[in-house]
């Protein structure tokens, strides 16, 4: 076999030139990262075939193509193949997983429960019936997060790039009890098809799960007064609303919820306005669902997924945008959506931390080997859907704390 960096650039050129009118050659080597650079225009329109075409033909000298677009004109990058990563170690999925689901269960039994798993007197049969009482949460829950991971790994597989299982990430004694999860892609995936299927998968697959479990938790859950005043040294909280989940209580209760006690001196519309992006004024002595285990992991559902779609970097929104409207654009977007999310953090202060992790890992775009195809009109019907998605269950102050 030809080395890769020793392949004869008049055989790879014949090669090329079958598919491409060739207006320059450039060669390389280990420093430049390619072999050789071809600049000019595909003579057929269906750049999907051709690219299959080239990548079947350098497969024997461990050669990969790269399709660019340069302004108007088009790039043939021909560089070595990417070295085949190692298997996974499933038994670290499994352990992740375990040790997730009992945080997750650990955090329902604390949503649920009425007694102190740190008491000095609790016993171990009464800290597991504690326990217990968390799996309504967990199990629904940790079947959204599934669904979602098992989605992207689905439709990797399908489209054959190498891609791991999910990594669950436990977080003990926090509302939820997990950070998510995550899958590794261990290669670029083909083209912008491909990435853009792989990416909306997980959420697609994720959501449903998430809404079903929503309206079950929901039809569970029952109406009561909020306190007037919050007693002293008490935390009364509120999840916050997303349009979908407004739309949703009231689809199940008949109502907008919390319901103030009245609207004072706004105008409803302008009262919903100013709650739904400020969690104020609060709506104490008003009335609200005190929703019941499986709805919180409906809702949380729905925020995990809202998070993931955020339109930047290697998210599944970044994925989105970047495949509709291309690198340039998306990185346009950039600077806006940290703008607004700051703005959003000076009533939800957990936006700042999302901010300063966009900013350190959300400037990079996952990038295709096939960057010239475009997608067919499909699935731009199918990624503007995705967008509205999230905007549908976008919560802009995620919890409302109110404390005596």
């Amino acid at each position: 076999m030809i080395s890769a960096w020793m392949a004869n650039t008049d055989t790879l050129t014949k090669t090329v030139e079958v598919i491409f009118t060739i207006e320059d050659i450039t060669t390389g080597g280990k420093q430049q990262g390619y072999v050789a650079r071809y600049h000019g225009m595909l003579k057929d329109h269906d750049s999907e075939k051709a690219y299959d075409w080239l990548s079947d033909k350098l497969q024997p000298y461990s050669l990969i193509p790269l399709f660019k677009w340069e302004e108007e004109k088009q790039v043939i990058l021909i560089i070595p193949a990417l070295p085949k990563a190692k298997a996974d170690k499933s038994w670290v999925n499994i352990l992740l997983f375990a040790s997730t689901f009992l945080s997750v269960l650990f955090a329902g039994a604390l949503y649920t429960a009425e007694i102190d798993p740190f008491s000095s007197g609790i016993t171990f049969a009464v800290f597991m019936n504690f326990l217990w009482q968390g799996w309504p949460f967990a199990v629904s829950f940790v079947s959204i997060l599934a669904a979602h991971e098992f989605g992207h790994y689905i439709a990797g597989r399908l489209h054959k790039v190498n891609i791991s299982l999910p990594y669950f990430i436990p977080f003990p004694f926090s509302l939820i009890g997990t950070m998510g999860a995550f899958i590794n892609m261990k290669e670029p995936p083909k083209n912008r098809k491909h990435l853009l299927d792989i990416g909306i998968a997980g959420p697609l697959a994720g959501l449903c799960v998430a809404v079903p479990v929503l309206f079950i938790g929901l039809s569970l859950s029952k109406l009561d007064v909020i306190p007037a005043a919050i007693a002293q040294d008490m935390v009364f909280q509120i999840e916050g609303n997303s349009i979908f989940y407004l739309f949703a209580k009231y689809a199940v209760f008949g109502k907008l919820l919390p319901q103030p006690a009245n609207y004072g001196t706004l105008s409803p519309i302008l009262y919903w306005l100013r709650y739904f992006f400020t969690g104020l004024p609060l709506p104490l002595g008003g009335l609200d669902v005190m929703i019941h285990p499986i709805a919180w992991a409906g809702w949380a559902g729905l925020l995990v997924t809202s998070l993931n779609l955020i339109p930047v970097g290697q998210l599944d929104g970044g994925h989105v945008v970047y495949v509709l409207f291309g690198r340039k654009n998306a990185k346009r977007m950039l600077p806006f959506i940290l703008i607004a999310l700051i703005a959003l953090g000076f009533v939800w202060y957990g936006w700042w931390l999302w901010v300063g992790l966009i900013f350190l890992l959300g400037r990079r775009y996952a990038e295709p080997l096939d960057q010239i195809t475009a997608l067919d009109k499909r699935r731009k019907v199918l990624a503007v859907f995705v967008l509205i998605i999230f905007i549908l269950i976008f919560i802009p102050v995620p919890l409302i704390m109110m404390a005596g």
